[in-house]
């Protein structure tokens, strides 16, 4: 458990003037009284909670599975119980989406009535929203793009101009479906969704985050993003375990609420770029073996 407050003992002292009457001679006197009284405030910490440790917990999981994983049929009694664990939550989810709308609707009425300028936080939120957007520009016209030339030496917008119908599928639903495994735990533009909304949401409540935790929000932001869903909004779930990790307040969630909806088509679009860029490269890193696939399958087909 870390110790997320300090207590301080504080002496207030107050002086009591009273007026008294002498007995013998009918003088008044004045007569000061020094009171001292000693309490205890308990002042928070900045960037630190109590609770579970969201980053170990991820570690630890990650760590977990790849043994059970590596166990075979000694471990399939443990990857059958939490494949029907992990049905069960799904259907609970799916109970409380269809109650997610009210409840949303009062967070942000709760966080709007808290709010002491709103101008100002209209303001804070359209520049975090136009933040997000030239990250995951930046992200997917340059960063990708360029990774995709130095590998393959082949034109990476022609490569993309053959994904158009995909990428406009994901920005229209918000949603992703792929078929490997490794390309599912690949969402860029969530990783770097949920860092910056960290950050926001640290700027809000004023707190000044060091060289350490900047790199603990990266670190957790991407292994949180590797289990979000590719349904619309699962980045808010995962964004949970990304607060926690450096100590912030997940009530401020409901303040992104506003803009996530067109946040997550994009950075949705980003996630399907980067999973066909990766595909693109793989494809080009095994091209040897594809192609003596294809000539052994072909030889089948022929026998």
């Amino acid at each position: 458990m870390v110790h997320t407050t300090v207590t301080v003992t504080v002496n207030d002292t107050f002086f009591n003037a009273s007026t008294a009457t002498g007995t013998e001679n009918g003088t008044q006197e004045e007569v000061l009284e020094v009171l001292e009284l000693s309490r205890e405030e308990v002042i928070p910490v900045p960037g630190h909670v109590n609770g579970v440790n969201a980053l170990g917990l991820v570690v630890f999981s990650m760590c977990f599975g790849l043994i059970i994983g590596s166990m075979k049929e000694q471990g399939q009694l443990l990857r059958d119980f939490f494949d029907s664990l992990n049905d069960a939550i799904m259907r609970l989810v799916a109970i409380i989406m269809w109650y997610a709308p009210i409840g949303i609707l009062f967070l942000i009425a709760g966080k709007i009535v808290e709010m002491d300028d709103l101008t100002q936080m209209g303001g804070q939120l359209g520049m975090y929203t136009i933040t997000v957007i030239i990250g995951l520009m930046i992200h997917a016209t340059i960063i990708l793009p360029m990774l995709y030339f130095v590998i393959t030496r082949q034109n990476p917008f022609i490569f993309i101009a053959g994904l158009l119908q995909a990428l406009i599928t994901a920005l229209g639903t918000s949603s992703r479906f792929v078929l490997p495994v490794g390309a599912t735990i690949n969402m860029d533009g969530t990783a770097l969704y949920e860092a910056l909304a960290a950050i926001f949401i640290a700027q809000v409540n004023n707190m000044e985050m060091n060289f350490g935790q900047i790199i603990t929000i990266s670190i957790t932001a991407t292994a949180a993003s590797i289990g979000a869903a590719g349904i619309p909004q699962a980045g808010l779930v995962t964004m949970v375990i990304v607060l926690t990790s450096v100590g912030l307040p997940t009530d401020d969630i409901t303040l992104i609420i506003a803009v996530d909806w067109f946040l997550d088509r994009l950075r949705t679009t980003t996630n399907v770029l980067g999973d066909s860029i990766g595909a693109g490269i793989v494809e080009f890193l095994s091209r040897h073996e594809l192609r003596s696939k294809d000539v052994e399958m072909g030889n089948s087909v022929v026998e």
